[in-house]
């Protein structure tokens, strides 16, 4: 019996760094490419796009104005140029991790994509945040981080 146990303990490792690596792709929002959105777009204001390499565009929505802590908020896509397969986004805290907050959004089949988030509070206040865009196509997957603040519950 005790012979079977370092292999039993190497089979059990083994078993986890294999579930680990199948499902850390899930996790983390990783990239084949990483596109810069229009500088200067503030997206507590208005749609902010994104050009991507060979004419595609992407643009960016979450409303309500300005983008709001504890409340819903509606986001939506719209894509021009690609395909794509899946279309998520990932809301991270800059300052503080804020937990697992990645969405879905539902295609519409007209290029467009939309869902429904709420950002976390934070108790500290306002708050730098980071909304990844994360377009899969068949080929690749490509990221646009875009950034904002947002202010605590009532501001």
């Amino acid at each position: 019996m005790t012979t079977f146990a370092p292999l039993v303990i190497i089979l059990a490792l083994a078993s986890v760094a294999v579930v680990g690596y199948k499902y850390s792709p899930s996790l983390l929002t990783k990239a084949d490419l990483t596109i810069t959105p229009v500088a200067g777009c503030d997206l507590h204001k208005q749609t902010c796009p994104a050009n991507l390499p060979g004419g595609g565009r992407l643009e960016l929505a979450i409303t309500p104005h300005p983008i709001p802590v504890v409340r819903p908020l509606q986001v939506s896509v719209r894509i021009a140029g690609i395909v794509a397969d899946k279309v998520e986004i990932d809301f991270a805290g800059l300052s503080m991790n804020m937990g697992y907050n990645r969405i879905t959004l539902v295609a519409d089949g007209k290029g467009g994509y939309s869902g429904d988030a709420t950002l976390p509070v934070c108790i500290t206040g306002r708050m730098a945040w980071q909304a990844t865009l994360v377009v899969e196509t068949g080929r690749q997957r490509i990221a646009v981080p875009y950034l904002f603040e947002a202010p605590t519950e009532g501001s």
